[in-house]
Order: structure tokens, then C-alpha cells, then sequence
């Protein structure tokens, strides 16, 4: 499903709408909130609202917090999606502070993967391999990345975590992030994309040539539930 804003305070709004009635159908029907979060200033705005309009809606004490993907940097660093979200959600709701399952982006990305895949064994319910998320949050990058898969990398991953060392766009990139095999089980994927700089990658990810080495946002296939995106009218222009 494809749903088009007119700019990213409507997209916001309805985004924050449908996160709350993710969350509490799930508590409803299995007592827990499984959700993972997306870094980057798109989704700040739905952050917000959750933290401040919408705090009581949620009986937070039944959610639990898991990323996408992280960073390997401080978490006072502008770029930790961890210290970011904290100070526009987390510290504004009721939460148990054991319920935020945050990527120890202090350690070294081969460790600090092996450790979140160590955390995420803890919410496996058979028959799935790897615990099966209520809302996976995802953006997506002008070069057709989400999460931290990035153009050209492994399209075959075995395993729910992958650390990812490697130079992006001139730069080094030290981070976590979760593959596929994770992503493609949860119940809701909601991508948000927003700004005309993406449109062309957009039309190719939705409508183009299935080429998930070069556009990685093409992997994210759910086997058994909705795939939902978030776009306002400058990244749908093409479409």
C-alpha cells in the first residue's frame, strides 16, 4: 500500500495514528508491542508526537524498543539514532527502562552485533528462527538503502544482525543492522520517505526492475505481513 502527504507534518500525523493502533491491537491480542525503530531526521517529527500529543495512548509498559540499524558511535553523538530518539520519546513516556533494547553502539560493530542478535534470541516464539516484530520503521536513502543495507552489499544474509564496516559515500561506515531475515518476518513494515531528491530512486524501488544488489529497499518483502509506504508529494512526484 502506497499513501501520499502533501508534506511531512500530515505524514507524521497519520504515521503516529497507525503506530498506536499497531501497538495496542498487538497488546491486545498477544500482551506485547514489538516494535523497531528507524534513525534519520524523517521520522523525528512521528517521534515527537508520539512523546508529547500522544503519550497516554500507549500503555507503554507493554512496548518494547528494538533499531534497525545503529550507528557505532557515542551515544551523545548527533548521528546515534539511539540518543536522538531518546530525548524526543523515551524521555517523555512512561517506559521500563529494560523495555528499550538500544544496539551497544559503544562497542566495536562485530561485537555490538553479536550482541544484539544475543538480545533478540530472547523474544523468539517458535516456529520463527528470530523474534517476529509488530512494526519494523524503515527509511529509505537516495540510493536506494534502508536500515544500513547499503547498495552492492550482500544480498544472502544467514543471520538476523550483520555488522557493516565499510566506506559509504566517502566516509567509513561502523554500524549494526538488521537483515532481511528479521525485517521480512515482522507483522507491519511502514517506510517513510520524504523529499524530491528520492523520487527517482523511489519510482525504481516500487515500480522498476527487481535489482535488490543495487536498490537493497527492494529486499524488504514481508512473507506474511503489510508492507506500507509513507510518502509525502515531492518523493512521489514520479510515480
Amino acid at each position: 500500500m502506497i499513501k501520499t502527504f502533501k508534506e511531512i507534518s500530515e505524514l507524521s500525523e497519520y504515521a503516529a495514528r497507525a503506530f498506536i493502533e499497531i501497538a495496542n491491537k498487538s497488546i491486545q491480542e498477544r500482551g506485547r508491542f514489538l516494535a523497531a525503530l528507524s534513525g534519520g531526521s524523517t521520522p523525528m517529527r512521528l517521534y515527537e508526537l508520539l512523546g508529547n500529543q500522544y503519550q497516554n495512548k500507549v500503555n507503554w509498559s507493554n512496548v518494547h524498543f528494538f533499531w534497525g540499524d545503529e550507528r557505532c558511535v557515542p551515544i551523545d553523538d548527533a548521528g546515534n539514532s539511539y540518543g536522538q530518539t531518546k530525548k524526543v520519546l523515551f524521555d517523555k513516556i512512561n517506559i521500563p527502562k529494560e523495555n528499550i533494547h538500544r544496539i551497544l553502539s559503544e562497542l566495536e560493530p562485530d561485537l555490538a552485533a553479536r550482541k544484539y542478535a544475543d538480545t533478540l534470541s530472547l523474544f523468539t516464539i517458535p516456529p520463527f528462527a528470530w523474534l517476529r516484530l509488530d512494526l519494523a520503521l524503515l527509511g529509505m536513502g537516495d540510493d536506494g538503502h534502508t536500515a544500513s543495507l547499503f547498495p552492492n552489499s550482500r544480498t544472502h544474509i544467514d543471520s538476523p544482525t550483520l555488522a557493516v564496516k565499510a566506506s559509504y559515500q566517502n566516509r567509513p561506515a561502523n554500524r549494526v543492522t538488521l537483515t532481511p531475515k528479521v525485517l521480512n518476518g515482522s507483522r507491519n513494515i511502514v517506510f517513510l520517505v520524504t523529499g524530491k531528491a528520492k523520487a527517482e530512486t523511489l519510482k525504481r524501488v516500487i515500480s522498476g526492475n527487481y535489482m535488490p544488489a543495487e536498490l537493497p529497499a527492494q529486499r524488504i518483502t514481508p512473507e506474511d505481513g503489510n508492507l506500507i509506504w509513507l510518502i509525502d508529494e515531492e518523493a512521489g512526484s514520479l510515480l
